[in-house]
C-alpha cells in the first residue's frame, strides 16, 4: 500500500505568536537567511523596559 501524503495548510504549520508582557505588544523580532537580527522596535525603548522589570544581579552583589 501507497502512502497518502496529507498536505498541511499554511495555518496548521505556523505557531502561533508567543505571549508578550503588554508594555512590549507589537514587537517583531526575526532572524534572516544571513543570520542578520531583523527589528521593528527601538532598542532603547527595550533596554529602558529591562531596566524598569529586570532586577541586575551584578548591581545586588555588589550593594551586600
Amino acid at each position: 500500500m501507497a502512502k497518502k501524503n496529507k498536505a498541511k495548510s499554511r495555518s496548521q504549520t505556523e505557531t502561533p505568536p508567543p505571549s508578550v508582557h503588554d508594555d512590549l505588544r507589537g514587537m517583531n523580532i526575526s532572524v534572516n537567511e544571513f543570520g542578520e537580527i531583523i527589528k521593528d522596535y527601538n532598542v532603547d525603548h527595550i533596554n529602558a523596559f529591562l531596566d524598569k522589570k529586570v532586577k541586575d544581579k551584578k548591581l545586588d552583589n555588589e550593594a551586600s
